[in-house]
């Protein structure tokens, strides 16, 4: 471990520091306040054994500079007999020890020494286990928000899952019987899509649905939700929103639909992909969750048996 060692008298440094060097410690020294803070910013030892009184800077002002740049270093304060008090106060300042000279034994500045070691070393490796556990649970926690996000989605749109729909829709009903608001449910479904999964096969199919949730996602406000209910089924919820505006949502939606230029396109019974949409309003159709979806649904069958590639409104 490295080590410094501080104190304006020669012979003293030099002694602790050969005491030192033989128990394997690799020791620097400074004859000063001054230059053992200049050392020490270029090199933050773990630990340092300083005399209490020099020229200058003195132990205690040392070990409060030592302190504020590196918290986790251990200090062993030297002192005589008359500078009791002033160790004790370094010891309330933040040394770890100190050491009373003349030393009645050199053992003694071993023994210290070792012991101060050994708290550095353990204050290190805790210092290290909290950075491991700090990075482990931020990874765990990044892992769970994946889990989460997994767990809401659909997997081949992306899209929110009809689970998700559902839990959404009831707190969205919620707050606008509570603030007595409006919202609007749009249930929409590809026209002919067993026609198109047959003709171009079940890949194509995908990427078909994919691209779907691809434009209800670009034509959406980002506080509507959009989900895959089921097969070529997708439905949206609009916050906020009265029947009149829903309606006209819908029909934007199948506009868009129906002018992409989907691969295979011209060889479904309309010429075209086309959407068929029903939508329903809290509370004008209904007054809970269930009536809203059901009551969209009835204007998805209308739309379906009325011709296709429209948008009915409930009833």
């Amino acid at each position: 471990m490295d080590l410094l060692v501080v104190d304006d008298e020669e012979t003293l440094r030099s002694v602790v520091s050969q005491v030192l060097s033989a128990d394997g410690f690799k020791v620097a020294e400074a004859a000063s306040g001054e230059e053992a803070l200049e050392a020490f910013r270029e090199q933050a030892h773990p630990l340092v054994i300083t005399d209490i009184r020099m020229g200058g800077i003195s132990g205690i002002q040392l070990l409060t500079e030592i302190k504020e740049q590196s918290p986790d270093t251990q200090v062993v304060i030297m002192t005589s007999h008359a500078s009791l008090d002033s160790a004790i106060t370094c010891l309330r300042a933040g040394a770890y020890d100190y050491l009373i000279k003349p030393f009645e034994s050199l053992d003694l500045i071993s023994a210290v020494a070792g012991r101060a070691a050994e708290k550095a070393r353990l204050v290190a490796q805790n210092r290290d286990l909290l950075a491991q556990l700090k990075k482990a649970n931020e990874e765990l926690q990044a892992a769970n928000d994946v889990l989460k996000e997994i767990a809401v989605r659909d997997g081949l749109t992306a899209l929110h899952n009809h689970r998700h729909f559902q839990e959404a829709l009831a707190a969205e009903v919620a707050r606008a019987k509570r603030y007595q608001s409006q919202c609007s449910v749009i249930f929409l479904d590809v026209d002919n899509f067993k026609i198109y999964n047959d003709t171009h096969g079940h890949p194509q199919g995908d990427r078909l649905l994919r691209t779907l949730a691809e434009i209800l996602t670009s034509q959406l406000r980002c506080t509507d939700l959009a989900a895959r209910y089921g097969g070529e089924e997708f439905v949206v919820m609009l916050p906020e929103t009265a029947k009149e505006a829903a309606l006209k949502i819908a029909e934007m939606l199948r506009q868009r639909v129906e002018a992409h230029d989907f691969a295979g396109g011209a060889t479904q019974p309309l010429g075209r992909v086309t959407i068929s949409l029903g939508v329903a309003c809290f509370p004008e159709d209904g007054d809970d969750p269930a009536a809203i979806l059901e009551y969209a649904d009835q204007g998805l069958y209308k739309a379906k048996h009325g011709g296709k590639n429209r948008v009915v409104g409930y009833p």
